[in-house]
C-alpha cells in the first residue's frame, strides 16, 4: 500500500504552489497599481524604458530625438488627445457608481488645461482643427466600457493618466524644442505636487482593486494593450 504523506511534506507542497502562483503576477505583493505598472513596462520599446520588451516598429516607437513634428500634426494630437480626457473627465463626473466616483477632481485632470493650450495657439493665428479618427474612435470606446466594463475602463484611466504624467511629459518637452521655441503648455503643468497626485491616486486605485477577484484583475491587465493601441493612433498625429 502507499504510504500517506507526511505533513511537513504536504506543507511544502502547498507552500510551494503558493509561490508559483505569486510568480505569476509580478508586482502584486505591492498593490494592484505595481501590476498595472509592470504590464505597462514591458510593452514599452527599450528606448522608452529600461523594462520595454516590445521591438520597435511604428514610427512613434523610436526615440523622440529623431521624429519630426509639425505644427499641424502637433494640432491633431492635442486636440484629439482633449476629446479623450473630455470623454474620461465627464463620465467619472457624472458617474454615481462608487469605483468611478473615487476618481473625482484628482488634480490630474488635463482637459481645462488643453482647452487653455488650443486658445493659445489660436491667438498665434494657427486654425484649431476638428477631432480625427482616432480620438473619436477611443472617445466611443471609453465610453461602450464605461458602461458595460468597470475593470477595463480603469485600465484605460489608469494607463491614459500615469503615461502623461511621464513619457507623455518628456514629448511634450522635446517637442516643444523643435517647433515652439521651448514654450511650455499647460498639459504639462498641474496645480500642486505632481508625485503627491499620483501617490494620491495609486492609493485609491489599490483600494478600488481590493475589491475585485483575480480573474476581474486579469482581465484589466488584459487590456493594456488596447490602451497602447488607441493612445498609440493618437501620438501618431503629432507626426502626420
Amino acid at each position: 500500500m502507499p504510504m500517506n504523506k507526511s505533513p511537513s511534506l504536504v506543507v511544502v507542497a502547498a507552500t510551494t504552489a503558493a509561490e508559483k502562483q505569486k510568480k505569476r503576477y509580478p508586482g502584486e505583493s505591492k498593490g494592484f497599481v505595481e501590476e498595472m505598472r509592470f504590464v505597462a513596462m514591458r510593452l514599452h520599446t527599450k528606448d522608452q524604458a529600461k523594462e520595454g520588451e516590445k521591438e520597435t516598429k511604428s514610427i512613434e516607437e523610436r526615440p523622440v530625438a529623431k521624429w519630426e513634428p509639425t505644427v499641424d500634426g502637433y494640432l491633431r494630437f492635442l486636440v484629439d488627445s482633449k476629446l479623450v480626457y473630455d470623454t474620461l473627465e465627464q463620465i467619472i463626473q457624472d458617474s454615481n457608481f462608487p469605483t468611478y466616483s473615487e476618481f473625482k477632481n484628482t488634480g490630474l485632470e488635463r482637459a481645462e488645461k488643453l482647452a487653455k493650450d488650443l486658445e493659445w495657439f489660436k491667438e498665434q493665428g494657427y486654425e484649431i482643427p476638428e477631432p480625427t479618427a482616432p480620438g473619436k474612435t477611443y472617445s466611443q470606446y471609453l465610453k461602450e466600457l464605461a458602461e458595460k466594463d468597470p475593470q477595463a475602463f480603469i485600465c484605460h484611466f489608469y494607463n491614459i493618466y500615469f503615461a502623461h504624467s511621464a513619457g507623455g511629459r518628456m514629448i511634450g518637452r522635446k517637442v516643444a524644442e523643435r517647433i515652439l521655441d521651448n514654450k511650455e503648455l499647460e498639459f504639462y503643468k498641474w496645480d500642486g505636487e505632481l508625485s503627491q497626485l499620483l501617490q494620491n491616486v495609486r492609493e485609491k486605485l489599490n483600494k478600488v482593486a481590493e475589491e475585485w477577484t483575480r480573474e476581474e484583475k486579469n482581465h484589466c491587465l488584459e487590456e493594456t494593450e488596447k490602451s497602447f493601441k488607441y493612445s498609440g493612433e493618437i501620438l501618431r498625429l503629432i507626426l502626420s
